[in-house]
C-alpha cells in the first residue's frame, strides 16, 4: 500500500524537477529576438587652452555652462599683441614703398640731374686741360715753375676722372635698379607679410573660443592667472558624440553589426528610452587566452562595443549606468541623430 502511494509521488517529483531544469536551461540561453547589454555612458572631454602666453583678462564661462562651438570663453591682456601688429604693419608699409620705388625705376628729374652733372664735369675737364696746356707752355719758356705745370696736370686728370664718374652715374640712372635688388626687396616684403600674419594670429589667439558644442566641466584658471599653451583653462565635456561602452560575449559577437539600431535606457530616467545604434565593435578581445585554456573558457572572452546615443536634452552624463537593447529578429539600420 505504501509502495503504491510512493510511486505517483516520486513520478510527480521527477516531472517537476525536469520542468524546473528545463526552465533554468532556457534562461541561460540568449534570446533570439534581442540582445541586452549593460554598460556606462561615455563622453569625450577636451582640455581648452590658449595658444599664446599672457595673463588672463576676462573669463566668460563657469562650470555647468552649456556652450556652442565658437563661443568666446576667455580673453588675455592683448596690449602687447596689438603693439606687435602695429609694428609689423608699419614695417610692411615701408617695404611696400621701397619695392614700388625700385619697380618704378629712376625718375626723369634724377636722370636730368645726372646728365647736367655730366655736362658740368665735362666742362670742368675741358677747362682743366686748357689751364694745364697754358701753364705747360709757360713752364717750358721758364716763365713759371715746373711745379705749377705739374699741379695743373694733376687737376686736369682729376677733372677727367670726375667726368667719367658722372657719365657712369648717368648710365645707372637710365638703367634703373638692378633686377636682383628688386627681387631681394620683394623677398623682404614677403617676409614682412608673413611676420604681420603671425602677429595677427597671436592677437586672435588672445581670445579663447570653444572648439565644439559642450558643457563646461571644470574652470581651472581665473582672471589674473598666467595662461600658456601647456596650461588648460577649461575642461569641456562634448555633447556629441555620446555613447555607451558595453561588452559582449564571444558567443554573441557574431549577432552584432555596425549600424544596427538600439534602444538605451537608464535608472535615472525610468521609462525613458534613447535612440542609438551600434557604432563600433572592437576587433580584439579584452585579454589573450592562454593556450592551456579549455574550449569552455575560450567562450568567456568579451569584446568592447560602443553604442552611440542621441542625447538631445543632455540628460546622459559621464559614467551613468545604462541598459542597451538591440533587436535581432528584424534588425534595422539606425538613422543619425536629428533624423527619424
Amino acid at each position: 500500500m505504501k509502495k503504491t502511494l510512493l510511486l505517483p509521488i516520486f513520478a510527480v517529483m521527477v516531472f517537476g524537477g525536469g520542468i524546473f531544469a528545463w526552465k533554468e536551461s532556457q534562461q541561460g540561453k540568449p534570446s533570439e529576438d534581442s540582445l541586452t547589454l549593460y554598460g556606462n555612458v561615455e563622453i569625450r572631454q577636451v582640455e581648452v587652452a590658449f595658444k599664446v602666453s599672457e595673463r588672463i583678462r576676462k573669463m566668460f564661462a563657469k562650470e555647468g555652462d552649456e556652450v556652442k562651438k565658437g563661443a568666446l570663453l576667455a580673453t588675455l591682456d592683448a596690449e602687447k599683441f596689438q603693439a606687435s601688429v602695429a609694428l609689423k604693419q608699419a614695417e610692411l608699409a615701408a617695404q611696400q614703398q621701397l619695392v614700388a620705388k625700385l619697380e618704378a625705376g629712376s625718375r626723369k628729374e634724377d636722370v636730368d640731374k645726372a646728365r647736367a652733372d655730366l655736362d658740368a664735369a665735362n666742362t670742368d675737364e675741358e677747362n682743366a686741360w686748357r689751364t694745364y696746356l697754358r701753364l705747360k707752355r709757360l713752364s717750358e719758356r721758364h716763365f713759371i715753375s715746373e711745379q705749377r705745370s705739374d699741379d695743373a696736370k694733376t687737376a686736369a686728370d682729376a677733372a677727367k676722372a670726375r667726368a667719367r664718374a658722372a657719365e657712369e652715374v648717368l648710365k645707372l640712372e637710365i638703367a634703373g635698379p638692378r633686377t636682383e635688388d628688386i627681387a631681394a626687396a620683394k623677398s623682404v616684403l614677403d617676409a614682412d607679410r608673413a611676420a604681420l600674419s603671425l602677429a595677427g594670429m597671436d592677437l586672435e589667439d588672445a581670445s579663447l573660443f570653444s572648439p565644439a558644442d559642450g558643457i563646461i566641466q571644470d574652470r581651472i584658471l581665473e582672471p589674473g592667472d598666467m595662461a600658456s599653451s601647456k596650461t588648460p583653462v577649461y575642461t569641456l565635456a562634448l555633447t556629441d558624440p555620446v555613447w555607451v561602452r558595453a561588452y559582449v560575449s564571444e558567443s554573441d559577437l557574431g549577432r552584432l553589426k555596425p549600424g544596427m539600431a538600439a534602444t538605451v535606457s537608464t535608472d535615472s530616467y525610468p521609462g525613458k528610452h534613447y535612440r542609438g545604434w551600434v557604432g563600433y565593435i572592437s576587433p580584439s578581445s579584452e585579454f589573450t587566452p592562454k593556450s592551456v585554456e579549455t574550449s569552455e573558457l575560450r567562450t568567456s572572452l568579451s569584446y568592447q562595443v560602443r553604442i552611440f546615443v542621441c542625447n538631445p536634452e543632455n540628460e546622459l552624463k559621464l559614467g551613468m549606468p545604462a541598459t542597451v537593447i538591440i533587436p535581432l529578429k528584424n534588425p534595422v539600420r539606425a538613422e543619425p541623430c536629428g533624423k527619424e
